[in-house]
C-alpha cells in the first residue's frame, strides 16, 4: 500500500485524537463545586474509596483506582455486577464509592444505590448526564459529558472514556497535592520499579564494607596502596590517619598523574601523591544523590564516611548500574 500524505488511515486518527481532545478541554468548563465536594469526602474518608464501573467504564475504574492507591489515597476496584452477588460485603460504612456510568442509568451500578444508602456509605459519581439517575443520588457529581464520541457511529465509548480518564487523573493530583504527597511516599508503593530504587536505596544499601574496603594508613609506601587498589578492584584506596580519619584518597586517576610527574615511584609515600581530603559521602545518603556528586566530579568511586569522618565503606559507580539507581 502506498503510503502518501492524504492517508485515510491518519486521517481517521487525527480526527479521533482531535475529538478525544476536544473531549479533555471541555472537561475545565465543567468542574464546579461538587469537584471540590468529591475531593473532601475522599480526603476526610477513614476507609478506601471503592471505584465501580460497568464495561469500558469498569476498565477506567479500574485505572482510577490504581492511581488513587498508588499517589496516596487507599482504593480498589469492585465490579458492580458482582457487588449484587456478595462482592457489597466488600464495602464498609468508612469508605467512599465512586461509581462511573457514562449514561448514569447503568443497571448494575444503580442497583448498588439502595444498599449504598442503607449503608451511609458516601457516593460519588461520574457520568455524562447530570440529570441521571446516578447523578441525582450521588452526595458529589463529576460531570464527564462530551459532546459525542470520536467513533464515527457516535457509539463506542471513546471520547467518554477518555475524559472519565483525565477526570480520575485531575481527581488523584488534587488529592496527592492536598496531602502533600512526596516522591519517597510514592516509591514506597513502586518498590520494585526503577523509580523506587532511585528514591529508596540508600549509599549504605550498595556500599562495600568490612574486609571489601580498601584502605591504607597514612605514611605507607605508594606500593602498598596499589596493591590495595588492586586487590579491591574498586579504582581506589582511602587513607586513613593515626585515628582512623580519612586523610585522603588514592585513585587510578592520582596514578597516572604520578606517573607523568616522577621517574621512580619505589621510594614514594601515598602520603606525597594522594588526594586530599577526598570526595566522601555519607551512608545514609540516597544513593540517586551519590551518582550526582560522582557526575558533577567526574569520579567513578566514593569513600563512604561516619558522621566523625572514619571510612565504613566504599561505593563505585558499577555498583549503582547493577541496583538501577542509574
Amino acid at each position: 500500500m502506498t503510503d502518501t500524505p492524504d492517508s485515510v488511515f491518519r486521517a481517521s486518527a487525527w480526527r479521533t485524537l482531535d475529538l478525544e481532545q476536544q473531549a479533555i478541554a471541555a472537561l475545565g468548563a465543567q468542574l464546579d463545586a461538587d469537584f471540590d465536594r468529591a475531593c473532601q469526602l475522599m480526603l476526610d474518608c477513614n476507609g478506601r474509596v471503592v471505584v465501580t464501573g460497568m464495561g469500558k467504564s469498569g476498565h477506567i475504574a479500574g485505572k482510577i483506582a490504581a492511581t488513587l492507591a498508588s499517589t496516596g489515597t487507599p482504593a480498589f476496584f469492585v465490579h458492580p455486577g458482582e457487588a449484587s452477588h456478595g462482592d457489597l460485603g466488600m464495602i464498609t460504612r468508612g469508605d467512599v464509592v465512586l461509581a462511573l456510568s457514562n449514561s448514569g442509568e447503568t443497571s448494575e451500578v444503580t442497583a448498588l444505590l439502595p444498599l449504598l444508602k442503607r449503608m451511609g456509605t458516601p457516593l460519588i459519581s461520574m457520568t455524562g448526564r447530570p440529570g441521571s439517575t446516578l447523578a441525582r443520588h450521588a452526595d458529589a457529581h463529576l460531570n464527564a459529558a462530551v459532546a459525542r464520541e470520536a467513533c464515527p457511529l457516535d457509539l463506542a465509548p471513546t471520547a467518554s472514556t477518555t475524559a472519565a480518564l483525565a477526570l480520575g487523573d485531575a481527581l488523584a493530583v488534587a488529592l496527592l497535592e492536598a496531602r502533600g504527597f512526596t516522591a519517597e511516599e510514592f516509591a514506597l508503593s513502586h518498590p520494585g520499579g526503577s523509580l523506587g530504587r532511585r528514591l529508596l536505596l540508600k549509599v549504605g544499601d550498595l556500599m562495600h564494607q568490612g574486609s571489601r574496603l580498601p584502605q591504607v594508613p597514612l605514611g605507607s609506601p605508594l606500593r602498598d596502596a596499589l596493591l590495595e587498589i588492586t586487590r579491591q578492584g574498586l579504582g581506589f584506596t582511602c587513607v586513613v590517619d593515626e585515628q582512623g580519619l580519612l586523610a585522603g584518597v588514592y585513585t587510578d586517576g592520582d596514578l597516572r598523574r604520578t606517573l607523568d610527574q616522577y621517574a621512580d615511584l619505589r621510594s614514594l609515600k601515598v602520603d606525597e601523591v594522594m588526594t586530599r581530603p577526598g570526595k566522601r559521602i555519607g551512608a545514609e545518603v540516597l544513593a540517586a544523590e551519590a551518582v550526582r556528586v560522582m557526575e558533577d566530579n567526574r569520579i567513578t568511586a566514593l569513600a563512604v564516611v561516619d558522621d566523625q569522618g572514619r571510612p565504613v565503606g566504599a561505593l563505585h559507580m558499577h555498583d549503582l548500574l547493577t541496583s538501577g539507581v542509574i
